[in-house]
């Protein structure tokens, strides 16, 4: 069954260019559209995919390169327009609320009667789970801890001892909000690591995601807080203490060492590491794979190991890429000065 184009331009406030009668039977990537399908063209890198593809209509920005014959969809945004439309083809998941049999729920938990709870979640003492939320197989919810309404927490997820998940959150499989923050105190006289008592929480406030397999540590007091509506991807450790703020994103693989302060709407590239007790700024950016071992003001651009500002960063690569280059330009002026000495000298 599909929908109408017109109705779905509507939706995204698109103005079509074409045919407004086609009927549109999903969404799909240029190069794997298929016709009755729409798609989405935002990147220059794809002009030539575009031309290519299948896709009986296509999301374009005004700024698009010259469209032809097929039909299109004039939208501010075609990314942001694309995933609209991609929700109306496939809406998020009902479940149906109630208690598994197989589902722990300790007496003094207090889970709400429209939550869907399933088999093998195990709900502790004290622990209060909100109104239409979804526990899935094998969540864990520490004692005296919250989740909040309309929470998804997928398979696995463990929200330990005292912590406070939001609502409208999604956590990913095996995913953990409160685990013991990394500290130690070595003693010499023993020797040992001593471990300092983790008796802090987590704070996820509302509208956050946190990916597959992502740790979110306890303070080691106060609170580790991920502000309302960060994007946390897979593969992430947050160490105690920090705070993430709100609308940040948070790449694969991203590790924030402890007390680290990331501003309102920074983004952190992929397997990007932080430095402990660090300010990142309001709107900053950070490209992949870099260190950052100081500050970074409000609104800088970012990269490198260590981060350098990222126009910088660019001039440094294309130096280092021309390195053999300069290097035999430098043993050759060596021997010129080496053989004017010579002369000289004789």
């Amino acid at each position: 069954m599909g929908l109408p184009l017109a109705e779905l331009a509507r939706l995204v406030d698109g103005t079509i260019e074409g045919d407004a009668n086609l009927i549109i039977s999903g969404v799909n990537t240029l190069q794997h559209a298929a016709q009755g399908q729409l798609s989405f063209f935002s990147n220059q890198k794809y002009k030539k995919v575009l031309q290519a593809t299948n896709a009986s209509a296509v999301l374009v920005g005004s700024n698009a390169p010259p469209r032809g014959t097929r039909t299109w969809v004039v939208v501010a945004n075609p990314s942001l327009a694309w995933a609209k439309i991609a929700t109306a083809f496939h809406p998020a998941r009902k479940f149906a609320p109630g208690i598994s049999v197989q589902a722990f729920i300790d007496a003094t938990a207090r889970v709400d009667a429209s939550a869907t709870v399933m088999a093998g979640a195990y709900v502790s003492g004290g622990a209060h789970v909100g109104a239409r939320t979804v526990l899935f197989p094998g969540v864990f919810i520490g004692d005296n801890a919250t989740v909040g309404n309309d929470t998804v927490l997928s398979s696995n997820v463990s929200v330990m001892d005292r912590c406070v998940v939001g609502s409208r959150c999604m956590i990913h499989p095996s995913s953990v909000v409160g685990a013991d923050g990394f500290g130690f105190a070595f003693d010499p006289e023993k020797p040992e690591h001593f471990k300092i008592p983790q008796s802090g929480i987590v704070r996820i406030e509302d509208d956050v995601e946190i990916g597959a397999c992502s740790t979110i540590d306890r303070a080691t007091v106060g609170e580790t807080v991920i502000g309302q509506g960060a994007k946390i991807d897979n593969l992430v450790q947050v160490a105690h203490n920090c705070t993430v703020g709100p609308m940040s994103i948070l790449c694969a693989q991203v590790g924030l060492s402890g007390t680290t302060e990331l501003g309102t709407g920074v983004v952190l590239g992929g397997q990007v590491g932080v430095a402990g007790h660090l300010r990142i700024g309001d709107l900053a950016k950070v490209g992949a794979q870099s260190g950052v071992m100081s500050d970074i003001d409000d609104g800088a651009e970012m990269m490198g190991s260590p981060v350098t500002p990222l126009r910088d960063h660019l001039r440094n690569m294309g130096v280092f890429q021309r390195l053999p280059e300069l290097l035999r330009e430098l043993r050759d002026l060596r021997k010129r000065v080496e053989t004017l000495e010579n002369k000289e000298t004789t």
